[in-house]
């Protein structure tokens, strides 16, 4: 395996390092003050400054890095794990002026690798452009749905539509009206096999039936400036049968394809708020004192300075491992890894932001500084794409095959 970075990565750290400093941190309040002033924060694509910085973003060619292929970046998810780490620095702005936000990378995956040709000129054209925005809806209130199969939302075929009926919680981006469309998957043959009922359906956001139920804070914050989550309820929705994705019973394989490289871009985004909390932590030991000394100066500061440099090395080359495999044997073939980086990272990141936290004092539990906000949302990664239990048990149900399997040397 080797991590080393090419020519083109190398020029694209430069450059998207380059940009964050000069453009997005000091951009980071301006977008604050913005959002607070807009009539509609939920539409925080309004904001002026993300406009400008998503200008200066595609000009310097940091757009659509996250997608393989001539459609996007053209990188493999070895060359952009680094990109989309120093992204992860400014979670909330960076990812989205480069049009490498979730949820919309998720679908316009699942659009490219699935999306019939009118539905790739409909809904991923605008996508990749940056012009509307879209939302997954699969998780549902009523179910447990770490189990997705439990999905009960109900699409039924009806001539030359398809009826949509049910209800859908913690929608990322969903509050915001420019999401134009909504990936919603749910039931269309409850006899089939387990894995074969569950189907994935286009609907607009604007189709009757349709409503957005209420915004869903975490810990108090809107997350308004990822265009919130959102509870929704379909209403006897209508949408022509041609806004089917692939085939009746293919929506729980379309979502395992679509949830292995977003479970990375997830951790490969959460090292750089690690590597953003170190910084945040250091600068704030080595500005104050206590009983005569400065915080870097006493013994149990250092030893979490240390341990998290360790740990966020060791998360580090797990997550590079992983996307090295993804890009040599698949997805499937990498896939006790991309469990294995989904257990690990929001925790070890976690760790990091308590103790960066802790550093800060009071402070670091307010709104003067990020780490109580990156906590928020870091803390949502441990149910996002599937909670650590799920991944610990399947994990572990491997581990335990390869034992119990007798070998054939």
């Amino acid at each position: 395996m080797d991590f080393s970075h090419d020519d083109r990565v190398t020029a694209l750290r430069e450059e998207l390092e380059h940009f964050l400093d000069t453009e997005v941190y000091p951009a980071e309040a301006v977008f604050r003050r913005q959002l607070a002033s807009l009539d509609n924060p939920w539409a925080w694509t309004s904001a002026p400054v993300i406009e400008e910085l998503r200008a200066k973003a595609r000009a310097r060619g940091l757009w659509n890095l996250f997608l393989p292929g001539p459609d996007g970046g053209g990188l493999t998810n070895l060359q952009y794990a680094p990109l989309a780490e120093i992204a992860g620095r400014s979670p909330h702005l960076a990812p989205a002026v480069m049009n490498c936000a979730a949820p919309d990378t998720g679908n316009m995956q699942v659009l490219h690798q699935f999306g019939t040709p009118e539905q790739k000129r409909h809904w991923l054209t605008p996508l990749l452009d940056g012009a509307i925005r879209s939302s997954f809806a699969m998780t549902e209130p009523q179910v447990a749905s770490s189990d997705a199969t439990n999905i009960e939302t109900d699409i039924r075929r009806d001539g030359d539509h398809y009826v949509v009926n049910g209800r859908k919680w913690w929608i990322t981006g969903a509050m915001n009206p420019n999401a134009e469309i909504f990936i919603v998957m749910g039931k269309t043959d409850r006899t089939a096999a387990r894995h074969r009922q569950q189907s994935m359906i286009l609907v607009p956001r604007d189709t009757p039936g349709v409503e957005v139920v209420r915004g869903l804070s975490v810990f108090g914050y809107d997350d308004n400036d990822h265009g919130g989550h959102a509870e929704l309820a379909f209403h006897d929705v209508r949408v022509p049968a041609a806004n089917l994705i692939a085939d009746e019973g293919d929506g729980f394989a379309i979502a395992q394809a679509r949830l292995g490289p977003g479970r990375i871009h997830h951790c490969m985004r959460a090292i750089g708020v690690a590597e953003r909390a170190i910084d945040l932590m250091c600068a704030r030991a080595e500005s104050r004192e206590t009983f005569g000394r400065k915080l870097s100066e006493h013994g149990v500061i250092r030893t979490w300075i240390a341990e998290a440099r360790v740990r966020v090395e060791q998360l580090r080359l797990l997550v590079l491992k992983t996307a090295w495999l993804m890009d040599t044997v698949g997805n499937k073939g990498a896939h006790t890894e991309i469990q294995a980086i989904k257990i690990a990272t929001p925790r070890t990141v976690e760790w990091i932001l308590d103790k960066a936290i802790q550093v800060h004092g009071g402070g670091g539990l307010s709104h003067d500084f990020p780490l109580a906000r990156l906590y928020a949302t870091n803390r949502t990664l441990r149910f996002a794409d599937g909670p650590d239990e799920v991944h610990e048990s399947s994990l572990a149900r491997i581990e335990m095959r390869k034992r119990l399997t007798p070998s054939h040397s």
